[in-house]
């Protein structure tokens, strides 16, 4: 009787743990593309809603360079990565460039049309079918506590490629001379322009980065989750947005920290609540913890200028 009670908890412990694991990996998605979001509106002040639809497109790439035409997978990482670069530079330019001055309301609406552009050009040239992602990750599972509890190669390598995403981009806005310039564009537009800086090449080299690693965070979704649709990355892109509010928008560790412990709520909410609710219970949290605190857990305190 005993045995059989410590076994069956030993067994709910480790479905736990399974679910803890799960979360964190999809956290760490949330995580990649909220870093996008929050570089963005850190240094452009503006929320690039266009994001989601990247990551739509980056995955594409891939899926075509892997299945159609027998590319290796990580080359086929690497032009996705160069390609939805590109496309973000030609979004900036071309999309919200000519927005600098106007209002905020103007170009939140040009980014929503931009995304709802990116979906309906997904629609034509690849068609409305749900495509069949293959996962990119050749990592076998690995197997803890006499296989009672199995980790998915995409995982460790999502949560160790997140991890290294944050280190490298904490690192490069430290002690880089183009971070640093994107840290002055963040603080004083006005100042940093007369400081030298080249504002309009430092917003875009921001949108460079942020679409490389929607690329990348696109791989690791589908490979984890492969169905891919012309409105695969909407709702990832709104969550990771909910990720960058969360954590604090502007902040990285923030966007990091938001991502993670986002994944977690929606995996432990569909395990031991609802699946139907998860969604709606990952939202309800945000809106207590911006009522607890507004510029989210890592946030800056923002003062106003009398």
């Amino acid at each position: 009787m005993h045995r059989s009670a410590a076994a069956k908890k030993g067994e709910s412990s480790m479905e736990f743990l399974s679910y803890l694991i799960n979360g964190i990996s999809l956290g760490s998605v949330y995580a990649i593309i909220a870093l996008g979001y929050t570089m963005v509106y850190g240094i452009a002040k503006m929320l690039n809603f266009a994001h989601g639809d990247v990551i739509m497109v980056g995955s594409y790439i891939v899926f075509i360079a892997v299945n159609q035409m027998g590319m290796p997978p990580l080359l086929a990482i690497i032009i996705s990565m160069a390609l939805c670069t590109l496309l973000g530079i030609v979004i900036e330019r071309f999309a919200y460039k000519p927005l600098r001055s106007a209002s905020s309301l103007a170009v939140l609406i040009t980014a929503i049309g931009v995304s709802y552009l990116l979906q309906n050009l997904a629609l034509l040239i690849w068609g409305a079918d749900p495509k069949s992602f293959t996962s990119v990750v050749g990592l076998a599972p690995v197997q803890l506590a006499g296989g009672r509890l199995v980790i998915s190669g995409e995982t460790i390598v999502t949560i160790v490629v997140s991890a290294v995403i944050m280190a490298g981009l904490i690192f490069f806005v430290n002690n880089t001379k183009m971070g640093r310039a994107m840290l002055a564009v963040s603080e004083d537009k006005g100042a940093a322009q007369l400081m030298g800086i080249n504002v309009n090449s430092t917003i875009a080299m921001t949108f460079a980065i942020g679409s490389a690693l929607a690329a990348v965070a696109g791989v690791l979704l589908c490979s984890a989750y492969p169905t891919l649709q012309p409105t695969t990355g909407a709702m990832p892109g709104i969550k990771a947005f909910t990720a960058a509010v969360f954590g604090g928008i502007g902040s990285i560790p923030g966007a990091f920290v938001g991502g993670i412990l986002l994944g977690v709520i929606e995996i432990m909410s569909k395990a031991y609540i609802s699946t139907q609710l998860a969604d709606a219970i990952v939202f309800a949290v945000l809106i207590i913890v911006l009522l607890v605190r507004p510029t989210g857990l890592l946030g800056k305190k923002i003062s106003e200028k009398v």
